[in-house]
């Protein structure tokens, strides 16, 4: 009986992965199997930023059904290989209605600029900028085009940057929920919405000081490239908000006109044969780079939530998380690999664990005393535990508006135990062991003993936090502890307290990573992602348990009994070779 329906439940598992998981695998190979029609020899780029962006594309091939495979290392780099694509004549960008992560938009803007000094023009549309996010960071980028449109009938309204914070604390006393919170540093402030009714002084100074960093910075780059005084940019902005026409007559934009006029017009300074070719077709065809000798750089991406552990392939998964084991383990082999002379790490995170954090500090420094120096470019923002697994790099590159530092811990619990008693609710715990085994029990808040030891652990987090920023960083611990204290730094506060030592994004990150292996800087180098990101065979067989060689059998099984479905895929096959797709807490303790 029991071989029976085990027998059973294999022919179950087998007609699910064949009638259900097949289709998608062969979704899946289609998306990486189809080629793109030949590009003209007058093609301009397409690129829409209305939908938003990750900081880096995910290396899960299953990812493609979580939603839009857009990143802005997968701008950066496709952008890289255009500037020497002889049939790329220009760039086309539909900018969002509001903001921007603002180091992305410096980024993006790098990227721009770079793009037209190799002699191709660039256009940017906007059917208006409303305060949503910062939108000042989306003028920016607008601002770095030869032309920028506005649309007509559109209104102007980058007068600034604006925040909120909502505050539970009088929510939580009405119901009896009692925040049960430590923090290490006063400007640590992340639980402060659950402890507070408003803003601490710290924590606003902490906020306006960011805020104005950020926005001092989009100014003085947009007045660069807008050629005008940075005093005069502001004043335009802040006169607002403003109609189309006003902001042309401020000289804020170029030119007024739907989207389709900016299109057509671009498209008719190269010629009629010219063609706008959405980005993502051309960028999927193109690496990190193009070239197939010469010194090797390894390149590891990091984006998200820092956790323990490994990250497993699934369609249906949500954000990206950075797991310790994973990264770890790539830093390990680019250190082992004879061919790596150095390591870009890409690190856009916001925190978590601090023994995530710690495991994949650990390979940074193995990898040093390999002889493999380890540039981090940081992303969107590299804070608290994205700092800590910075802290030891070679090198630190970020961009001027990069949120990083926040060096400090916070961790505690939600007692909820009061505020279900109101609705007839009892929760009691029951604990064998130790007084501390039921610290984390969510009824009651700690006692004196457990918030004792709750309190030592803190310190103890933190006050290694601190080391290890003073002993990579070359700073007194002293002076660590004064611009510690979990303040939020923007880069370009960071590159004044020593925090970071130089601004830039991936590509300045490479220049210095080629500069300490002494690799000459007119020499190409080969950017080699670690890991290489799984075949669809790959993830999905893993998904679904079953083997490569398996799923591979399915396929052309399928493919035998003339499933039309399979057929196109098997014809690809035989021809075509998969392609490499672009790669990219605790409860209680924290370091976000």
């Amino acid at each position: 009986m029991k071989q029976f329906l085990t027998t059973l439940a294999g022919v179950f598992v087998g007609l699910l992965l064949f009638f259900i998981g097949l289709p998608l695998l062969l979704v899946i190979i289609i998306g990486a199997t189809a080629q793109p029609d030949a590009l003209p020899k007058q093609t301009v780029l397409a690129l829409d930023l209305r939908d938003g962006l990750s900081d880096q594309t995910a290396s899960d091939p299953l990812a493609i059904f979580a939603g839009s495979s857009l990143s802005v290392m997968k701008v950066v780099t496709a952008l890289k290989q255009a500037e020497d694509d002889d049939r790329i004549k220009g760039l086309l960008i539909r900018l969002p209605e509001g903001g921007m992560a603002p180091a992305a938009a410096e980024e993006l803007r790098l990227a721009v600029k770079s793009f037209q000094r190799a002699g191709k023009r660039v256009v940017a549309h906007s059917q208006g900028l409303y305060p949503s996010g910062v939108v000042t960071s989306t003028y920016m980028l607008g601002a770095a085009a030869d032309e920028f449109w506005l649309q007509d009938t559109a209104s102007f309204q980058a007068t600034g940057i604006s925040t909120e914070e909502l505050f539970l604390r009088g929510f939580f006393d009405k119901y009896g929920i009692v925040p049960d919170y430590q923090q290490r540093g006063v400007y640590k402030n992340a639980a402060n919405p659950y402890l507070y009714s408003d803003y601490t002084p710290q924590h606003r100074e902490a906020t306006l000081s960011w805020m104005t960093s950020i926005y001092e910075s989009s100014i003085a780059q947009a007045a660069v490239d807008r050629k005008q005084t940075p005093q005069a940019i502001r004043a335009a902005l802040e006169s607002g908000p403003l109609s189309a026409a006003q902001a042309r007559a401020a000289r804020l934009v170029d030119r007024l006109g739907h989207f389709e006029a900016a299109e057509q017009q671009l498209q008719r300074r190269f010629g009629k044969r010219a063609k706008v070719v959405e980005f993502d077709e051309y960028a999927d065809t193109v690496g990190y780079d193009d070239v197939d000798s010469g010194p090797t750089i390894a390149v590891i991406e990091a984006e998200g939530a820092i956790v323990t552990g490994t990250g497993d392939a699934t369609p249906f998964g949500g954000g990206s998380s950075i797991h310790s084991d994973d990264i770890a383990e790539a830093i390990y082999d680019a250190a082992d690999d004879d061919d790596v002379k150095a390591i870009v790490f890409r690190v856009s995170s916001p925190g978590g664990s601090d023994t995530a954090s710690d495991q994949i500090l650990a390979a940074v420094m193995a990898a040093k005393a390999a002889g493999k120096p380890v540039v981090v470019s940081m992303g969107t923002y590299a804070a608290s535990g994205g700092y800590w697994i910075s802290s030891k790099a070679s090198s630190i590159v970020a961009h001027p508006s990069t949120l990083t530092g926040s060096i400090g811990v916070l961790g505690g619990k939600l007692a909820v135990g009061p505020a279900l008693e109101r609705f007839g609710l009892n929760l009691e715990d029951a604990s064998v062991g130790g007084a501390y085994a039921g610290a984390f029990n969510g009824g009651e808040p700690f006692d004196e003993m457990q918030r004792a030891e709750f309190s030592e652990w803190m310190d103890r987090i933190y006050a290694g936090f601190v080391v290890r920023v003073a002993e990579g960083r070359n700073l007194p611990p002293a002076r660590v502890q004064e611009i510690a204290q979990g303040r939020v730094w923007t880069g370009a506060q960071a590159r004044g307290l020593g925090l970071v030592d130089e601004f830039g994004g991936f590509y300045q990150a490479v220049a210095r990573a080629k500069a300490l292996a002494k690799i000459d800087a007119d020499t190409e180098v080969q950017l080699k992602r670690m890991p290489l990101p799984d075949s669809p065979f790959e993830a999905f067989s893993e998904m679904f348990g079953a083997s490569a060689s398996a799923v591979r059998t399915l396929a052309a099984a399928a493919w035998l009994m003339s499933d039309p479905r399979a057929e196109a895929v098997m014809d690809r096959l035989v021809d075509t070779r998969l392609r490499e797709r672009g790669a990219t807490v605790l409860e209680g303790a924290r370091v976000d």
